[in-house]
């Protein structure tokens, strides 16, 4: 599930092809992005502000970056000192440039895996992660059952949050029981939200 994005930028963003690191150890790197048509990182003005509310969270955290397109979010988290991230997209085209993406940033810690989110969560033995970064394509109204799938996986650590985008003309997800949304936001056409979950209770 490459991330797609509508087309409009808004002015600060990086210039079509080009993804900027925002802050951290790779503040104002410039990666290339693959030519897939519709792939577009979230932007510096929606990653700026998801991050300060992240804050708290970043050091050290094991991230998982489903339909990771661009890999903005799961970069922006290794930048920031995250601990890993593993990056989950079924397009290749989008694997293989966050692969050299990774390795032109000497990025440790990462794993990418050319996959299906569906299938990356249905078939695969679990591991725990402190924060998801789940953004599919915006026609896609998958949100609300991967946050499921990954409630009843048992993905998610003690306290983990999920953060997630999506058209705002859509509907909210339906969220598992006992999530809550902490913090949204909308800039432009993007709904963007943190939602808490029930894991801090019951694990």
């Amino acid at each position: 599930m490459a991330r797609r994005h509508r087309s409009g930028r808004k002015s600060g963003n990086s210039p079509p092809g080009r993804l900027r690191i925002v802050a951290g150890k790779w503040r104002s790197r410039l990666l290339t992005i693959e030519s897939v048509p519709g792939l577009r990182p979230t932007s510096e003005r929606i990653r700026e502000t998801v991050f300060n509310w992240l804050a708290p969270r970043i050091a050290g955290a094991q991230c998982l970056d489903l339909c990771a397109g661009t890999g903005a979010l799961g970069l922006e988290a290794l930048s920031r000192g995250a601990g890993r991230v593993v990056f989950v997209d079924k397009s290749r085209l989008a694997a293989k440039a966050l692969e050299r993406a990774c390795a032109e940033l000497g990025a440790d810690g990462v794993t990418v895996v050319e996959m299906d989110a569906y299938a990356f969560l249905r078939g695969k033995r679990a591991e725990r992660f402190d924060l998801v970064f789940l953004d599919p394509p915006y026609a896609d109204e998958s949100i609300g059952e991967l946050c499921r799938l990954l409630e009843r996986g048992q993905w998610l650590a003690p306290g983990a949050v999920v953060y997630f985008e999506q058209n705002k003309e859509q509907s909210p997800p339906e969220l598992p029981d006992c999530w809550s949304i902490t913090h949204e936001k909308t800039a432009g056409r993007v709904r963007y939200s943190l939602a808490s979950t029930a894991q801090s209770a019951s694990s």
